[in-house]
């Protein structure tokens, strides 16, 4: 595999599953509680973003 794409995999789970997670984490102590749809809309669409970010940045280099 190459490196862009490992990079691409872990930035895209890490940023994304990590900021889903604190937004979680801030409805359920708002009271709202956890919500799936949310929770998978939230890591899918910030870790799309921090990907591509994180993917000009390493073809920068």
């Amino acid at each position: 595999m190459k490196p862009i794409i490992k990079i691409t995999i872990i930035d895209f789970l890490i940023s994304g599953l990590g900021f889903a997670g604190l937004m979680a984490g801030y409805d359920y102590s708002q009271g709202i509680g956890f919500r799936l749809w949310d929770f998978i809309f939230r890591a899918s669409f910030f870790g799309f973003f921090m990907t591509l970010i994180s993917k000009y940045t390493f073809k920068k280099k």
